[in-house]
């Protein structure tokens, strides 16, 4: 495991012709797996969220000279990475224009099989329940219930305003609760 190198200087070396490729080794091994149960949560195939996860790295390595110093490097990424999972779902949801329930309940075949799910039967009962929810409160959820982020964190990450997200985590806490209730 490598340690947080001093936010500046590791821009500096990202940014740098000469140090660029080290840094991005150190930047990928510093929030690869952490950007990676993230995406996996979302579209739960492993191939699918590997895909995502090389895209949104690549996508980092070309931009960036593109990052401001507004946010913390980590909340970019993950700006990146969930821009990345939405364009992939919308494109994945276009393409299938078959009945939600088929994909879903794929989706969350899929996930219960990897071998890194815990497959307790309340988590089952909640990754399914999760499956349904919209593509944005299920974003939402899971930044709240699983990574503990705050609203502003959020904010920063979705370019949304702090009230939309409460009013999408509330959204999405009232659907899962009754799905859960219906399903006792």
């Amino acid at each position: 495991m490598c340690s947080k190198p001093n936010e500046a200087e590791f821009i500096e070396r990202l940014s740098s012709p000469d140090t660029r490729d080290e840094a991005f080794r150190q930047f990928f091994k510093l929030y690869s797996a952490r950007l990676y149960v993230n995406i996996k949560r979302l579209v739960a195939n492993q191939e699918d969220a590997n895909d995502i996860l090389q895209d949104t790295f690549m996508k980092a390595y070309q931009n960036i000279s593109d990052f401001r110093g507004e946010s913390s490097l980590f909340t970019w990424l993950f700006r990146i990475a969930t821009n990345q999972t939405l364009t992939f779902m919308t494109r994945q949801n276009q393409e299938m224009s078959m009945v939600v329930t088929q994909s879903e309940d794929s989706g969350v075949e899929n996930m219960l099989a990897d071998e890194y799910f815990d497959g307790e039967e309340l988590q089952e009962r909640l990754e399914k329940a999760i499956a349904t929810l919209p593509a944005k409160q299920r974003i939402v959820f899971n930044m709240k219930y699983y990574d503990g982020l705050k609203y502003e964190e959020m904010s920063d990450i979705l370019e949304t305003s702090v009230g939309a997200l409460k009013a999408s985590y509330h959204h999405a806490v009232t659907k899962l609760k009754q799905i859960l209730e219906d399903t006792e």
